[in-house]
């Protein structure tokens, strides 16, 4: 059975493996996906993964489920061995102001979202309610009709600005994750570092992910 969509946010931090490891993983699952692309974070993905994506947002979604069928993050290996197919028909991409997307509304009825990574000037909008983007606005409806967003930061050293805003977050219900990789699994490769970040996104965003590496198992 095809559980909830879920919104996946791309912003212009460092750090969009994780992303991409992400949507494979959500879709691994069955799970359809919204995602909110920053102009930003078109950068990054052509900086660090050598993925340039199209203006327009059809566009974007066929080369996006294109690129993550084809090749899989950082060692463009298969994925633990299972075939994966996503299709435009399992995501969806949106223009940034494009107001009619279902994310920039609570009656859309969608109860998760997640923005990974996360840059500190799109924490900050969020943090203060300046929704000027459809990633802010985004986020702004889970936190006004208290439904789950989580924020992956990426970034270091960390301000004092970047930690008030936070906690001001944390405070408002909001779970701040940062990138913050453990090494107890003995990670033999960059894809295990990634893993184990997406294995905790997966925790908490309760989606059944057996391949996750528990402590003391």
């Amino acid at each position: 059975m095809k559980q909830a969509s879920i919104i996946v946010a791309i912003t212009g931090a460092s750090g969009s493996a994780y992303a991409l490891r992400l949507i494979q993983r959500l879709s691994q699952a069955h799970i359809f996906q919204h995602i909110l692309l920053s102009d930003a974070a078109r950068v990054v993905l052509q900086q660090e993964q050598q993925l340039t994506l199209p203006e327009d947002a059809a566009s974007t979604t066929q080369a996006l489920a294109q690129y993550l069928t084809k090749y899989h993050v950082q060692d463009r290996v298969q994925h633990h061995g299972h075939d994966l197919n996503i299709t435009p028909d399992s995501i969806r991409c949106y223009g940034l102001k494009d107001w009619f997307s279902p994310t920039a509304s609570g009656s859309a009825g969608i109860q998760r979202m997640i923005i990974v990574p996360c840059s500190m000037g799109t924490l900050a909008r969020i943090a203060c309610g300046a929704s000027d983007n459809l990633i802010e606005r985004a986020a702004d409806v889970m936190m006004k009709e208290q439904r789950q967003l989580i924020i992956v930061p990426r970034e270091t050293p960390l301000s004092s600005i970047h930690l008030e805003n936070m906690l001001k977050l944390s405070r408002l219900g909001v779970h701040i994750m940062p990138a913050m990789p453990g090494f107890y699994h003995h990670p033999q490769s960059v894809d295990d570092i990634i893993d184990f970040m997406v294995d905790r996104m997966l925790d908490h965003l309760e989606i059944t992910n057996s391949k996750a590496q528990r402590w003391g198992a």
